[in-house]
């Protein structure tokens, strides 16, 4: 639970827009030049709905929706808030807040929402510029980047259709012909060229075989994954350069916000006093040094 818990409190903070002044969709309605910045677009019943509503909104929608134009989302927008309202006063004039089961599931809502709230303010204050400035020049900077090969694949349904296509290439058969004749990969249009990549960004199988070869070589046995029976050419092997701090940035936000979940978890139950208790209601031995979170 501990870790769901993080997990969602993480994918809160990477959302949330203003985290890491993340750009809005160029789509966004904006409110009109106006002498109110907020203006009320609708009134339903007791209930004002603002602008501001509406761009709050948008964020809620596909990435698809998202990308129509102002004039295509407004009304769409204004619509579902409008029902939104209407809906919501319909619940209170039958009272259903004042429903036992309503009420806490309207509370449970509203503690995540704290809970969330929280935490995204706890990483917002570790996930800072500087702090990511110092994570690239302690991990990155003046570094060698990891170990690459330059391959080519071809992807195939059977195992025995490898074999048969090594066949090939061992009487002479060109590598990048037979992956436009026969592999299923969507690269096979290009001869099977993968380019450039470093060992964690390959399924293991894969990746194994990968760096076993040398320039020049191909996998004399077929390699299995999940995606099917691949045959292998190395056709290179670097150390990467150095990447610029563009190109992991968004890496190391994450794993700086990681962090930070998991020490504002730790520190939070560091301040209680926490009590265990097994399925039947007994209590857990030594219950009050609580495991940490994420454990």
């Amino acid at each position: 639970m501990r870790l769901q818990f993080s997990a969602l409190a993480l994918a809160a903070v990477l959302a949330a827009p203003a985290a890491y002044a993340q750009p809005k969709p160029a789509a966004a309605p904006a409110a009109p030049a106006a002498k109110n910045a907020d203006p009320v677009v609708a009134i339903v019943g007791n209930y004002t709905v603002h602008m501001s509503d509406l761009q709050a909104e948008l964020a809620t929608l596909p990435p698809q929706m998202q990308q129509l134009s102002p004039g295509q989302l407004y009304p769409v927008l204004l619509n579902q808030e409008v029902d939104r309202k209407a809906v919501l006063a319909a619940a209170m004039k039958a009272g259903l807040e004042k429903d036992p089961d309503v009420a806490k599931e309207m509370q449970d809502a509203a503690n995540i929402k704290l809970e969330n709230a929280y935490v995204r303010k706890q990483v917002m204050a570790q996930v800072t510029d500087a702090a990511v400035k110092a994570a690239y020049e302690k991990d990155y900077a003046n570094k060698p980047g990891p170990e690459q090969v330059e391959a080519r694949q071809i992807l195939v349904k059977t195992e025995q259709e490898a074999k048969d296509i090594i066949t090939q290439l061992n009487q002479g058969a060109n590598f990048a012909t037979l992956a436009q004749k026969d592999s299923i990969d969507p690269g096979a249009k290009n001869g099977g060229q993968l380019g450039w990549f470093s060992k964690d960004e390959m399924v293991p199988a894969f990746a194994d075989a990968a760096f076993a070869l040398k320039p020049g070589q191909y996998t004399k046995t077929p390699v299995q994954t999940q995606f099917g029976w691949h045959v292998i050419l190395c056709e290179g092997k670097r150390t990467a350069p150095t990447p610029a701090l563009a190109d992991v940035e968004s890496q190391i936000k994450e794993k700086l916000a990681d962090q930070a979940v998991q020490s504002t978890l730790d520190q939070v139950r560091s301040q209680v006093k926490i009590q265990l208790f097994n399925p039947d209601g007994s209590p857990i031995k030594d219950s009050g040094a609580a495991p940490a979170a994420g454990q």
